[in-house]
């Protein structure tokens, strides 16, 4: 059953992550990969809020499903890498630079706000 709801979780993230990814190419606004950066923040945020938050134990169904599949489908460490690597190879030095200051710090001060909030 548990592999069944990663598998579900997983690719109702991974669907909703291209969809994000179509949208916001359709802009072209920017250099910067906003939609990784959206996802992974959103998926660092629900993580939080199921995780610590409410405390779900590792081995409940909603774990399974939205930590593992849905977050782990939803956000990607992969396309970051490789959309800061493009940026790199491209020349783009100060957006590849915010990429990964954006991404980490953010997505780590969004956890200590949600673990700070259940005290």
């Amino acid at each position: 059953m548990n592999w069944l709801l990663v598998f579900i979780g997983g690719g109702l993230g991974s669907v909703l992550r291209f969809a994000i990814s179509r949208l916001f190419l359709s802009f072209e606004f920017s250099l910067f990969p906003i939609a990784t950066l959206l996802a992974n923040v959103f998926s660092t945020t629900l993580v939080g809020i199921i995780a610590l938050r409410f405390l779900v134990p590792n081995s409940s169904l909603s774990y399974y499903f939205l930590v593992i599949g849905f977050c782990g489908g939803f956000s990607t460490f992969s396309t970051f890498s490789l959309e800061t690597f493009q940026l790199i190879k491209n020349g783009h030095l100060f957006w590849a630079g915010i990429n990964v200051i954006f991404s980490v710090l953010l997505c780590l001060f969004l956890l200590y706000l949600i673990s700070k909030s259940i005290k």
